[in-house]
C-alpha cells in the first residue's frame, strides 16, 4: 500500500480558487457539500488572521449566495453558503478522486491524501499528466500490507455502516440513512463505501506488498 499527499492546481475560475488566491495565506475546509443540479450548499470554515475581509469577499463573490455566518473568531470563520459554481465537484470527479470531505484549499491549490494500492496510485499520477493538471507529490510513503488499509473516511463510514446495520441481511438502514448518520450526501457516502469495500475485497483477495 502506499500513503500519498497530493497537492494539485484548481481550475482558475473556480470561486473557491478565486478567493483562496485572494487570500493566500488563509485555510479555506470545505466541511460538507450537497450538490443539487446547478448549485450546491455548503458548510465551509476558513483559519485565517483576516476574517472580516474574508467574509465580506464571500458575500460579494457572485457565485456566492445565501452566505450565513455561524460563528467567528479572531482566527477562524464558520458559514453555509449557497453557491451556483459547482464545477469543483466536476472537475475532481473528472481527475478520478470523487470528492471526500474535508477538502483544504490553500492559494489556488487543493490538498488531499491517498492511501491504495500502486495500481491506484500510477493511475491517478497518469490521469493528472494526461489532463494537462499541474500537481505535486507532496509525500509518499510505501506501506506494509498491516499498516493503514483504509482512510479515517472511509473507517468511518464503515463503523458507522455496522453500527446502523446498513451491512446486514435485511438492512437495517438505508445508504439515505446512513449518509445522514456522518454528514454527508448520499452520492458521496456511496462512493466511500464503494471504495472502502473494493478496498478490503482486494487486500483479502491478493498478497498486497510493500514495496
Amino acid at each position: 500500500m502506499i500513503d500519498a499527499r497530493f497537492r494539485i492546481r484548481l481550475p482558475p475560475d473556480l470561486y473557491i480558487a478565486d478567493l483562496s488566491e485572494a487570500f493566500p495565506d488563509a485555510t479555506f475546509r470545505l466541511l460538507s457539500g450537497v450538490r443539487s443540479g446547478a448549485t450546491a450548499k455548503e458548510l465551509g470554515e476558513v483559519l485565517t488572521r483576516a476574517p472580516g475581509s474574508i467574509a465580506a469577499a464571500f458575500r460579494e463573490h457572485e457565485a456566492v449566495d445565501a452566505y450565513e455566518l455561524l460563528e467567528r473568531t479572531d482566527d477562524r470563520l464558520l458559514a453555509t453558503y449557497e453557491t451556483t459554481d459547482v464545477d469543483l465537484y466536476d472537475f475532481v470527479e473528472a481527475e478520478g478522486f470523487p470528492p471526500e470531505f474535508p477538502i483544504e484549499v490553500r492559494n489556488g491549490f487543493y490538498e488531499f491524501d491517498l492511501t491504495g494500492t500502486r495500481g491506484e496510485f500510477d493511475q491517478l499520477r497518469k490521469t493528472l499528466e494526461a489532463s494537462g493538471t499541474e500537481y505535486e507529490l507532496l509525500s509518499k510513503v510505501n506501506k506494509r500490507r498491516s499498516d493503514r488499509l483504509l482512510t479515517r473516511r472511509q473507517e468511518e463510514l464503515l463503523a458507522a455502516g455496522l453500527r446502523e446495520g446498513y451491512f446486514e441481511v435485511p438492512r437495517g438502514c438505508t445508504l439515505a440513512d446512513l449518509a445522514d448518520v456522518v454528514g454527508v450526501d448520499k452520492s458521496t457516502a456511496s462512493g466511500i463505501v464503494r471504495r472502502a469495500q473494493a478496498r478490503l475485497i482486494a487486500w483479502y483477495l491478493t498478497d498486497v506488498k510493500a514495496e
